[in-house]
């Protein structure tokens, strides 16, 4: 049985959703709608106190996110979307958190662990994203897709629940502990492309042998000039040293990539 308070933020998603269905600017910053690629593998995950956030399918039933989108005590659910984009609820069974997670360091935009999964109750027929890391040497001007369901404007929930997809480029000193991403035509300087609120745990992917990869999930952003908000870094965990636990418990879980 649902419980009422995620019974209620469930309305008032689909609602928010609904008048998010006419031609909005981007994840933010511009970026189109996509719901092909990257974009297909893309899951909507909510919670019981309030959570918001995107997923990537990896295997029939299982759902890539970030660990800073699970807490303690709150049920969770993903919703689908039929063609005319009325919302459907689908039940998680369980969900695991990497055991090094650290809340307080992703909070203040340190590198941590900041990877889970969801198994769902029932399998997925939707396209699968490909597991990988990232390319080394992992350096500054890389190009990777960020693709998520998240506000194309900071505080407007009603501009979210579409799939959008922007390409970045990492910046900095980007390693295997973190990455930050920006939009090459403002740099920071300026706000652009980037995730925003509901972007959490959404898929990045870098082309390897041809094919997208997902190689991180999206962590916390900032606004240009590493202000609070969105469209200035967008900051990436990456799995080069989190790839071998979510194999681990995806195989623990009796699944399949």
């Amino acid at each position: 049985m649902m419980q009422p308070r995620l019974r209620n933020f469930v309305v008032s998603f689909a609602i928010a959703a609904a008048q998010a269905a006419a031609p909005a600017s981007a994840m933010v910053g511009g970026a189109p709608a996509s719901d092909s690629g990257l974009g297909a593998s893309v899951i909507t995950v909510i919670g019981s106190r309030g959570t918001f956030c995107s997923g990537a399918l990896i295997a029939p039933d299982v759902v890539l996110t970030a660990a800073h989108c699970i807490s303690a005590g709150t049920d969770y659910k993903i919703v689908l979307y039929d063609a005319a984009r009325a919302p459907e609820l689908r039940d998680v069974r369980r969900v695991a958190v990497h055991p090094q997670f650290n809340a307080q360091g992703i909070a203040s935009h340190r590198a941590s662990a900041d990877v889970a999964l969801l198994q769902l109750a029932q399998p997925l027929t939707k396209p699968l994203a490909a597991l990988g890391i990232p390319s080394e040497p992992i350096a500054a001007g890389q190009d990777f897709v960020v693709a998520g369901i998240g506000v194309t404007r900071r505080g407007d929930g009603k501009s979210g629940g579409t799939v959008r997809a922007a390409q970045l480029v990492s910046t900095s000193q980007p390693g295997r502990l973190q990455i930050r991403l920006v939009d090459p035509a403002t740099n920071n300087l300026r706000e652009g492309l980037g995730a925003c609120t509901g972007d959490s745990g959404a898929p990045v992917a870098q082309a390897q042998s041809g094919r997208a990869v997902v190689v991180g999930v999206v962590s916390w952003s900032t606004s240009a000039n590493s202000a609070a908000g969105c469209g200035g870094l967008t900051g990436v965990t990456p799995l080069t040293l989190y790839r071998d636990w979510v194999l681990q418990t995806v195989r623990a879980w009796g699944a399949r990539l």
